[in-house]
């Protein structure tokens, strides 16, 4: 049996699938799983084992896309389009991806069917080319639980989803290991969304904190020469004690460093799910989008938010700006200290 996901959204989304990965090979060990992710974010899957081949797509932005991406396009479409495919389920909630879906003549062919306000509801002519539309398991959930209800009913899998998979054999040394000895945190503050940014001195303010609790903090960021800036600039002034990844870490590197981590405080990217998938206890500063949806899946976590006590809908109509700036430094330090205490009750 040959099974095709597709989701051409954020590296983060990536990992988000791997419940419903390992819970599909779970019940069918003899099925070769295919996942179709966009093209620069497949790194991430490396610790997924349970992915037999990984076929990527151009990302949709334009000025991003090349006619060397149009070729690769056309390859990835062609190969999927001559591989028999028994199911197909498209998780993405985009054209693309649904082109992909209903290119595979998979012989059931998957897709999520929302209404409004829950999203935005499929054509008639996107209907027509899909077997099998999910209508339910939507909601207030969480995206590993979007996911998984849009595959479950089909392959029947269990009632609930496995934790996040990045596999400990996966993971590769990294350049700083010479440089870290005890206990350390990681601080991961780096993100491109204004909606999820937290100003600099305040994240200095949480390190110091952190150096109060461990001997030394290692802060995370992507190679976007910002990024590095900014993850420097948090460095400044600890004796030391404080080093930057300088962006310089593969996926399967990060991995090595979060899973011997003893906390990682940081924003909603990639990088909190990757340290939820190796249950690193994690503090986590959210403006937008909601929390439910992204929080850390499976692992001991706290959540800090400005106007917790709101409706949602309502909170959501807030700038995500806004709604960081509100945030405060007690508040991301005694989420730092409930966690902690809790993980040595836990221990004890």
């Amino acid at each position: 049996m040959r099974i095709l996901f597709t989701k051409l959204l954020h590296i983060g989304d990536n990992l988000l699938l791997t419940p419903t990965l390992v819970a599909t090979k779970g019940k069918f060990p003899d099925s070769e799983i295919w996942v179709a992710v966009r093209r620069g974010t497949e790194g991430i899957l490396a610790g997924c084992p349970e992915i037999d081949r990984i076929v990527t797509t151009a990302r949709p932005e334009e000025g991003r896309r090349t006619w060397g991406d149009f070729g690769k396009d056309l390859s990835t479409l062609a190969e999927i389009a001559t591989t028999p495919f028994d199911y197909a389920f498209e998780l993405g909630d985009n054209n693309r991806g649904r082109i992909l879906t209903t290119s595979s003549r998979a012989k059931i062919r998957c897709a999520n069917s929302y209404e409004r306000p829950e999203g935005i509801p499929l054509s008639s002519s996107w209907k027509k080319r899909f077997t099998h539309l999910v209508t339910t398991g939507h909601g207030p959930v969480h995206q590993v639980l979007r996911d998984y209800n849009a595959v479950r009913e089909t392959l029947v899998l269990p009632e609930n989803p496995p934790p996040m998979r990045f596999a400990r054999e996966a993971m590769l040394s990294h350049s700083l290991e010479a440089a870290i000895s005890g206990p350390y945190a990681v601080v991961h503050a780096a993100t491109r969304w204004a909606s999820k940014s937290w100003p600099p001195d305040r994240w200095k303010q949480v390190v110091a904190a952190l150096l109060k609790k461990f001997p030394q903090v290692v802060i995370s960021c992507g190679p976007n020469p910002r990024e590095i800036a900014e993850a420097l600039l948090l460095c400044e002034g600890f004796q030391g004690n404080v080093v930057s990844t300088e962006g310089k870490l593969s996926w399967s590197q990060l991995a090595s460093m979060l899973g011997s981590a003893s906390l990682f405080v940081g924003v909603d990217t990639a990088a909190m799910h990757l340290a939820a998938a190796l249950q690193c206890p994690s503090v986590i500063l959210f403006g937008h989008p909601p929390s439910y949806q992204f929080r850390p899946w499976k692992c001991s976590h706290r959540i800090v938010r400005a106007k917790d006590s709101m409706i949602e809908t309502e909170r959501y109509q807030l700038p995500g700006e806004q709604l960081m700036q509100e945030i405060s430094v007690p508040m991301v330090t005694e989420a730092i200290e409930s966690l902690l205490a809790e993980r040595v009750s836990v221990l004890s």
